[in-house]
């Protein structure tokens, strides 16, 4: 399935859901970001993805990390909730949504980079090479905010 992100665009379709999403910034040990090219939308961006039923936000963003990168990980704080109303995702099934996502810094435990049907490569960034890949700027604005380090939960 196709999507298609509209971000402050007048001619983005009317929004027919939101689904409660969370996404991750994961940081290695030499301050690189962890990034998956999108299969979908052929961007860069946070791993993550939304709820399924019967699961708690900490299990979702814990199974969508990964089912995309095949890294375990750990919550380590909430960096913001993302719910801009002039964010919306058209899916090729008919599907539009309004964003809403809650962001959380995460720890890798354990495991082995591993790409999914939902990515076509993994990297991790130096935070002055993301500028330079095609990212959506809703991705930059949470992995800024991951980096400001606030104690101060950001919500926009």
């Amino acid at each position: 399935m196709s999507r298609k992100d509209y971000y402050h665009d007048a001619n983005a379709p009317v929004p027919n859901s939101i689904v409660p999403a969370a996404s991750a910034v994961i940081f290695d040990d030499k301050g690189r970001v962890l990034l998956h090219k999108r299969t979908d939308n052929l961007l860069w961006s946070l791993p993550g993805g939304g709820m399924d039923p019967g699961e708690n936000i900490e299990n979702t963003i814990k199974r969508e990390v990964f089912e995309e990168t095949g890294f375990n990980v750990e919550v380590k704080r909430v960096v913001g909730i993302y719910t801009d109303p002039n964010h919306i995702i058209e899916y090729s099934d008919g599907e539009v949504r309004q964003q809403f996502s809650i962001c959380f810094e995460c720890l890798i435990v354990n495991g082995k980079m591993t790409l999914s049907s939902e990515s076509h490569e993994l990297c991790f960034f130096k935070l002055e090479e993301i500028n330079t890949i095609p990212i959506h700027p809703a991705q930059l604005i949470r992995i800024k905010d991951a980096c400001a380090n606030s104690e101060k939960t950001f919500i926009r």
